[in-house]
Order: structure tokens, then sequence, then C-alpha cells
């Protein structure tokens, strides 16, 4: 018997090799595009999600984040590239696919006209399980919810909803769960136990894949992705993110900053300055001394302008790569 390994190891090492990582990664996007006629919603967009992680899409409107969540979700259909979720090929195994995955749309989808006990017990019937089967997945997250189970679901509060919504996308034990921008529109006591409950379901196993505008909740994920314009901007941990900010940036402050912005805008130092509650963050040229800023603003009349160099959000680093890619594509 001749075994096809003997005959050519190295192709049948790197066949099994490639296998193996393919198996261990929950989710895999290869060069994913889709465009809706001359609009591209998603530019050859690649990354992994490992077993157990949380893992953030973060970006604003319009970014793509729905666009690809469907596409993993076999809900829509990718122009090029390939995607696997769970090892299982989107085109092929779509049936498989929609069987191992929860799904919570960016709007809230479930039927207002049942009650919160009637819309769990419809979607664990639709999976072929039963709530009592799984009940210990949801037990934190509806213990919330039973002293309404018998409101309509469409009489409960953007947070209630919330945790209706989690609650039916987990109920049929998913080994991976899509979460499209669930803290839209919830009040900050919500978002924040929203995120409480995620970091209970990754110690779980469950691989997480959830999108958000909001750059705070960046460093809530193990790993991030920036999103712009369809393309990712970097892919780092939360704190690796932080080292890619390799620019001087300063938080400037003065009584009138519309005059201020517009002064920082035509100095010859500046790379970008934008609003950020009552300061303007700065970014400057590297090797920029604060005495050149100062000195600056006060040839332009900004004498006791406060000037004091800070460390970068996600959202100046997002801003300043967004700024980056621009110039690269004009």
């Amino acid at each position: 018997m001749v075994h096809f390994e003997s005959v050519c190891p190295l192709r049948s090492s790197s066949i099994r090799t490639s296998w193996n990582r393919l198996v261990m990664q929950a989710i895999q996007v290869d060069n994913i595009s889709k465009s809706y006629g001359k609009i591209s919603a998603l530019k050859s967009v690649s990354f992994q999600v490992e077993e157990g992680e949380l893992f953030g899409l973060i970006g604003p409107d319009g970014a793509g984040k729905s666009t690809l969540f469907r596409i993993l979700t076999t809900l829509l259909l990718a122009d090029s590239g390939e995607g696997h979720v769970a090892g299982n090929h989107l085109l092929r195994d779509y049936r498989k696919i929609r069987r191992i995955v929860g799904y919570m749309p960016g709007r809230f989808s479930l039927y207002q006209d049942l009650s919160v006990e009637e819309n769990l017990s419809f979607f664990a019937t639709i999976f072929g399980t039963t709530i009592e089967e799984n009940y210990g997945l949801i037990k934190d997250i509806y213990v919330q919810l039973e002293p309404f189970k018998k409101r309509l679901a469409g009489q409960l509060s953007g947070g209630m909803k919330q945790k209706l919504a989690l609650c039916c996308a987990l109920i049929h034990r998913p080994e991976v769960l899509f979460l499209d921008e669930p803290t839209t529109g919830v009040d900050a006591v919500s978002r924040k136990e929203f995120w409480e409950m995620l970091k209970k379901l990754k110690q779980k196993g469950i691989a997480i894949l959830v999108s958000t505008p909001y750059m705070d909740e960046a460093s809530l994920c193990d790993r991030i992705a920036l999103i712009q314009n369809g393309e990712i901007l970097t892919i780092n941990t939360p704190e690796g993110l932080m080292t890619e900010y390799d620019l001087p940036l300063y938080a400037v402050k003065y009584d009138d900053t519309y005059q201020l912005l517009k002064g920082l805008r035509k100095m010859p130092y500046t790379k970008s300055v934008l609003p950020f509650g009552d300061s303007l963050h700065l970014t400057v040229e590297a090797e920029t001394p604060v005495s050149k800023i100062t000195e600056y603003l006060t040839d332009l009349g900004f004498e006791n302008a406060e000037i004091r160099p800070i460390s970068p959000t996600v959202e100046d680093i997002f801003l300043e790569l967004s700024r980056r890619t621009e110039s690269k594509n004009d």
C-alpha cells in the first residue's frame, strides 16, 4: 500500500498544516469583496477569529460591517473571496453554518407581537431544542427578563430587547456568535451590562464577532479590526494598537476653539487636528517640540493656549489611519 505522504511528503504536510489551521479558527475570511452597483461595500477583506475569542469589528456607519456579517451568516453572497465558519465553507456548507451560528442583527428583528417567552420558545423550536435544554447558557441573561416574560417584545425597553435578542441567538448553543452593532441605541448602563455578558459567554468557549461604531468598546475585545469604506485599516490587540501611533500627539485647549482649530490647521508642522470635547487633538510631524507649537500659537495671539502631550485613543488611531489611507488613494 502506497501512502500519499511517502510520494509527496512536502505537499501532504502543507495541506495538513493548512487544514489544521482552518479547523482551529472559528472564522476565516479571505479577500472577500462585495459591491452594490458602483459602490464597493467590501474591498478584499481578510481576517481570522480564533476559537473562544472576542473579536471586534470597529468602524462607523457605512463602513461595510453589516454587509460582512450577512455574508458570514450566509444571507448574502460575496462577489469574490472565500470564507469559513467553524471550518465550514460559506457556499458549500451554508446549511450547516446556519445551524451552528447565532446571529443578532443591528435592527431588532424578533416578533414584536409575541411575548418574551413565546419568542424564545419559537426560536428554540426552530433549532429543534427547548428552553430547558440550553437554559444554563442563557440563565444569567434570562433572569433579568423573567419578570417580563409575559410582556410583548414590542413593549420592552431598548436594553431588554437587546437581552431578549441575545437569548434567542444563544438558545441553540451556537459555536460562533455574530453580533451586529448590538449596543447601538441603548443606554450606557445596558451597554456595560451587555459587555459583561459577552465576557461570560467567551469563557464558555463561544467565539464572538461583534461590530460597533463605539470606539470606546474596542478595549473590551481580545483583538480588533478597524474598518473604513470597506477596507481593513489594521488588526491588533487593543494594547498593540496603541503602539501603531508613531507621531507626537497633544491636547490643545483655548477659549475660542474654532479660531484655534483654524490656526492649527495652517501650522506647518500639523499632520491633523480634530475636536475632542472641549479641546483639540493635534498630531504633528515627528520630533516637533512643544516650544515650536507654543511659539507659533503666541505669534497668532493664542498666548494662553494650554498644550499637553497625551496618549492616543482608539479614535485617534482610527482617524490617523483613515487619513493615511485617503492620502495614499488620492
